[in-house]
This record gives C-alpha cells, sequence and structure tokens, in this order.
C-alpha cells in the first residue's frame, strides 16, 4: 500500500473482544497506520455485555497503542467507514463458512460505496475461539481466561 497514511475500519460486535480479535488487529497494525474498531450497535441482536463495558474494555486494552481507537455505530458499515474516512475494512476469517459470507458482504460493500474488504486468516491458535464461544463457556461458568484478553476479564467480571 503506497501513498499517505491508511485507515482500516474492524467493525463487530466484539461481545466480548478476544484473543483472536486482538490478534487480527496486532497484524493488521502492520498494513494500516490507523484501526477503527467499530462496534456495530443492533437492536435485533441482544448483547451479552452492555455497549459501554465492551467499548472501556478495548480501550483500556489499546490505551498505550495510539494508532487503534474504538467507536460505535448504528448505520451500515460502509456509512460508517465512508464518514470515518476508512480506506478499507478489515475482517478475520476462521472457517469456509466465514468466507462465504464475508466475500459476499465485501462485494456488497464494494458494490455500495466503493470501499474494499481485507481479509486476515486466523491463525491456528485462534480459529476456534469466538464472542459466542467465549458466551456459551460464561453461560456455564466456566473459565474464559484462555479465550479474552485480561482488560476483557477485567472489565467483563465488574
Amino acid at each position: 500500500m503506497m501513498g499517505g497514511m491508511k485507515k482500516a475500519v474492524f467493525p463487530g460486535t466484539f461481545d466480548p473482544f478476544t484473543t483472536g480479535h486482538q490478534a487480527l488487529v496486532e497484524r493488521a497494525l502492520k498494513l494500516a497506520d490507523e484501526i477503527i474498531i467499530a462496534i456495530g450497535i443492533n437492536p435485533d441482536k441482544k448483547s451479552c455485555f452492555a455497549l459501554d463495558r465492551r467499548i472501556e474494555s478495548i480501550e483500556k486494552l489499546y490505551e498505550n497503542e495510539p494508532a487503534v481507537t474504538v467507536a460505535a455505530y448504528d448505520s451500515l458499515t460502509t456509512d460508517f467507514a465512508g464518514k470515518a474516512g476508512a480506506d478499507f475494512i478489515l475482517r478475520g476469517i476462521r472457517t469456509v463458512q466465514d468466507y462465504e459470507y464475508e466475500k459476499t458482504i465485501a462485494c456488497i460493500n464494494r458494490r455500495l460505496s466503493g470501499i474494499e474488504t481485507v481479509m486476515l486468516v486466523t491463525e491456528p491458535e485462534f480459529s476456534h475461539v469466538s464472542s459466542s464461544i467465549v458466551r456459551e463457556l460464561i453461560q456455564y461458568k466456566k473459565d474464559i481466561s484462555p479465550f479474552v484478553p485480561k482488560e476483557t476479564l477485567y472489565i467483563l467480571q465488574r
């Protein structure tokens, strides 16, 4: 990527933010000068953790990384990315199913606004980590510490 500063939007519900998300952001910092972790607000989706707690945990995790910021949005991701001046949308791919879903969304997003999607394949050690699995472990009162950053754990346990 030649030229000026590159800005990425990493959208998701991050309910909660996992070590898989964290690993993706670390890798994406080699591709983008700035990453906005964009928490989508979907009124039809029941969140496990309050929006402010999700924002707080991610901000705490990246408090010493000025290239990463956190924002919430309740619009189409392409509209948010456009307003933010993003050069691309960042997504992680764990499975073939993820790829098929993300490919469809990426094509629609490019058609709608011209924005590209950069998909990073998740490293094998994180391919089994997902927010939904973490929520299920919480429901059954299991230890989630191997699957979330300590900042997430701290905020969630308050």
